[in-house]
């Protein structure tokens, strides 16, 4: 008994792949890709790194591989793979690609089950992968500016702009509610000095002169209201009276118990 327990245990662990080249183990690995086998798809793309090691279906492997990791729902696996590539590939004519697929799994990183149904405000997430997203389009639209994944890279780092002003703007908001005016400041001053190409200028314009008329800086309040006349000479908010901050009232916000 313990003889027949050693074979069939020896049998079990033949690696069902040991005589297949690169070319076919790469072959299969593509085939469970397709078939959305992801888990088995990242087993194989481990061996043929291994096998091919020195080799461009080696470096090709590993793209491929952190592209089954992020469809595997293993954002950050995949992008410790994409690090290793583009530190020990840094002259890789698919370099380009790899610094897209970093920014782009960290642009979706952390949606959740239901975020493509329920579309959350990303600007109320943490900022982080936003960030590091940002910063992997940045590098690849500085050092690739004619690749092919350019025009995305810079269409997507204006949105996560946008994003991350939304988020400061946020906040600036609920200090603005609560009376906290100097943190307000602050948090708008940073959508203003940060972010100048982003949607939430406007509105950080608004808050600054409000916030400083309340503090008696006439002179800042006076500035920021000319650059809010010279650059949005429609906005409604110049058509409103200052109104002293008060934690109970925040005209640039509907309250969350009105329905219209």
């Amino acid at each position: 008994m313990a003889l027949l327990w050693l074979v069939v245990s020896c049998a079990s662990n033949v690696d069902p792949t040991a005589g297949w080249s690169v070319e076919k183990l790469h072959e299969e690995a593509k085939s469970e890709m397709a078939a959305g086998a992801y888990e088995k798809a990242i087993g194989l793309y481990d061996k043929l790194e291994g096998r091919a090691a020195g080799t461009v279906l080696s470096q090709q492997a590993q793209l491929e591989k952190a592209f089954a990791q992020y469809k595997n729902n293993e954002p950050i696996l995949a992008v410790a793979t994409l690090d290793r590539f583009i530190r020990l590939n840094p002259v890789n004519p698919a370099l380009d690609y790899a610094l897209y697929l970093k920014g782009t799994i960290n642009f979706n990183d952390d949606l959740g089950l239901l975020g493509g149904i329920l579309k959350p405000d990303l600007s109320e997430r943490d900022q982080m992968a936003a960030r590091q997203s940002f910063e992997a389009f940045k590098e690849l639209v500085t050092r690739f500016p004619d690749s092919r994944y350019a025009p995305d890279s810079m269409a997507r780092m204006q949105y996560i702009v946008n994003t991350l002003a939304r988020s400061e703007l946020n906040v600036a908001k609920y200090y603005l509610r609560t009376g906290a005016c100097v943190a307000a400041v602050n948090r708008a001053q940073t959508v203003v000095q940060d972010f100048p190409t982003s949607e939430s200028i406007e509105e950080a314009l608004g808050i600054l002169v409000r916030c400083y008329d309340t503090l008696g800086l006439s002179a800042l309040r006076d500035d920021n209201k000319r650059i809010l006349e010279k650059n949005f000479p429609n906005s409604p908010l110049l058509g409103k009276p200052i109104v002293k901050v008060a934690p109970s009232a925040d005209p640039l916000k509907k309250p969350w118990w009105k329905l219209w």
